[in-house]
C-alpha cells in the first residue's frame, strides 16, 4: 500500500491478497514469483488496499492506497491488484494490474514466467546507446517515413521495446502499416471512441501509409544486421488493423523476400500480428512468403469475444476461418490470448479453447496480459455465463494434456526451414 505521498509500504501484520475475477483470496504459491527486473509498481488512484487478517480469517479494507505491479515482457499475470473502489475513482490507464506483495526484503508478484526469451530485457544496455541508434537511422534513412517513425515516435517517445530492438539491430523488427481498424476493442492502445470513458491511449496511432519499397527497405535493414533469428512483425500497437493494408503488405513481403534472396541473408521469418478478420487474403499472404501469423484473441467464445473486439464488418466465424485458411496454407499460427485471471482460466472459457485448439491445430499460445482496468473488464462481461477458474500453472497443464503439439510463450518465435520454432529460449510447458 501507499500514503498520500506515493510513498510505498508494508503492511505489518496483514497478508497479501489478489483478485481473480470478482473474487479476493491469497496467492497460489505455485503462482507467486519475486517481482522480475524492469517491472514497475503503479499507485491505483481512488482505490484502497486490501488485505488479510490472518488471525480473524478476515478481509481488512485499509485507508491507504492500493499498489499493483506491471510485470516486465515474458511474464504473466496470475492475479490482479485487490482494491475497494471509491465512487469517484477514475477509469484506470491501459496497463496490467499484478498484485503485489512485500516479504524478506522483497517485493513479490502473482505471475509467471511463460518464455526464457530474452529479447525486451534492455538492463544492460546504456539508454544512450539505444538513442544513438536511432539517431543514426534516422539520418540514413532521412526520406524513410517508416523508419523515421518507428525511430522519432516508437523508440525515442514510446521506449517501445520492438522499436528499441529495431535500433539496436536485433531480434524482431516492428512493421506498422494501417492507420484505420475494423475492429473498435474497449482496450485499444492507439485509438479510443470520443465517448470512451478511457482519457489517454498509451501511444497515437500511425498517421500515413508506408509504400511497400519502405517497408521493404526498413526489413532489408534489420536482416542485415539480426543474421541469426531474424522476425519481421506487421501489425503494431501503434496502428490499426494490418489486413486492411493487405495489398500493401503482399507487395512488401514478395519484394523483401526477392531482395533477401539475392543479399544472401538469413531466411526471416515473416510474421502477422492482426486480428484474423479477412480470410479472403490469406492464401495470397502465404504465397507472398508470409511465415507465420498471432491472431489477437480474448476469448473463443464469440459472445465473450464480440463484447471486446466489437467488430465492424467481420464477424468471429471469419476469424476461425482465417485461421483455418493460414493452416492449410503452411503458416505458423499464434493466438495472442489476451489473458486476465479468473476469466481466461474458467472452464468454459478453457474448454472452448481447447475445442478449437483441437480442431484447427493452431501451433503455439502467446500468453499476453490483458491491459485494462479490472473492474472495466468484468463490468463489461457481466451476466456472462464462466463457471469455476482454475489458476494460470492449472490451465497451462490442462490446455497442454488436451493438446501435446501446442507451445507456450510470449514472444513470435523464430521459425526454422522446417517452419517449427528453433529458438531454445521458448518454453513449450
Amino acid at each position: 500500500m501507499a500514503d498520500d505521498n506515493g510513498n510505498i509500504f508494508e503492511h505489518p501484520s496483514l497478508l497479501m491478497v489478489c483478485r481473480q475475477g470478482n473474487s479476493f483470496s491469497l496467492p497460489r504459491p505455485d503462482e507467486l514469483m519475486p517481482l522480475p527486473k524492469e517491472s514497475e509498481l503503479f499507485l491505483l488512484p481512488g482505490r484502497r488496499a486490501v488485505g488479510l487478517d490472518e488471525e480473524s480469517g478476515e478481509l481488512v479494507v485499509s485507508e491507504e492506497t492500493a499498489v499493483s505491479a506491471f510485470v516486465s515482457p515474458a511474464h504473466t499475470l496470475s492475479g490482479n491488484a485487490a482494491y475497494i473502489t471509491d465512487s469517484d475513482a477514475p477509469v484506470l490507464p491501459l496497463f496490467a494490474y499484478g498484485a503485489v506483495g512485500f516479504a524478506n526484503g522483497r517485493f513479490y508478484v502473482c505471475a509467471r514466467r511463460v518464455d526464457q526469451d530474452n529479447r525486451q530485457v534492455f538492463c544492460n544496455i546504456p539508454p544512450t546507446v539505444i538513442r544513438r541508434e536511432a539517431r543514426t537511422l534516422m539520418k540514413q534513412y532521412s526520406q524513410n517515413r517508416l523508419m523515421q517513425h518507428l525511430m522519432g515516435k516508437c523508440a525515442l517517445t514510446y521506449a517501445c521495446p520492438a522499436a528499441r530492438n529495431l535500433a539496436l539491430g536485433r531480434y524482431e523488427a516492428p512493421l506498422p502499416v494501417s492507420r484505420v481498424c475494423n475492429a473498435r476493442c474497449i482496450g485499444c492502445i492507439s485509438a479510443q471512441d470520443p465517448d470512451s470513458p478511457i482519457q489517454t491511449t498509451p501511444q497515437c496511432r500511425l498517421t500515413f501509409t508506408p509504400s511497400p519499397e519502405e517497408i521493404a527497405e526498413v526489413m532489408l535493414q534489420h536482416g542485415q544486421r539480426e543474421r541469426r533469428t531474424p522476425v519481421y512483425s506487421f501489425g503494431q500497437g501503434c496502428e490499426g488493423e494490418p489486413l486492411t493494408e493487405a495489398e500493401t503488405i503482399i507487395q512488401a513481403i514478395t519484394l523483401f523476400r526477392e531482395q533477401e534472396k539475392a543479399a544472401g541473408l538469413t531466411p526471416g521469418t515473416v510474421n502477422l500480428n492482426s486480428n484474423a478478420s479477412r480470410p479472403e487474403v490469406m492464401e495470397r499472404l502465404a504465397r507472398a512468403g508470409l511465415s507465420s501469423m498471432r491472431v489477437s484473441l480474448n476469448s473463443l467464445r464469440p459472445e465473450v469475444y464480440n463484447r471486446y473486439y466489437r467488430p465492424q464488418g467481420y464477424s468471429f466465424e471469419h476469424v476461425l476461418e482465417s485461421i483455418a485458411i493460414a493452416k492449410q496454407n503452411g503458416v505458423f499460427v499464434s493466438l495472442n490470448l489476451l489473458y486476465f485471471p479468473g476469466v481466461s482460466d474458467c472452464e468454459l472459457e478453457v474448454a472452448a479453447l481447447i475445442e478449437n485448439l483441437s480442431r484447427l491445430k493452431v501451433d503455439f499460445i502467446q500468453l499476453r496480459n490483458l491491459n485494462i482496468d479490472p473492474e472495466m473488464y468484468l463490468t463489461l462481461l457481466q451476466g456472462l455465463e464462466f463457471g469455476p477458474n482454475m489458476g494460470l500453472n492449472n490451465f497451462r497443464k490442462r490446455v497442454k494434456r488436451a493438446c501435446p503439439w501446442v507451445g507456450f510463450g510470449y514472444f513470435n518465435p523464430y521459425l526454422g526451414t522446417d517452419g517449427t520454432p528453433v529458438s531454445a529460449n521458448l518454453t513449450s510447458t
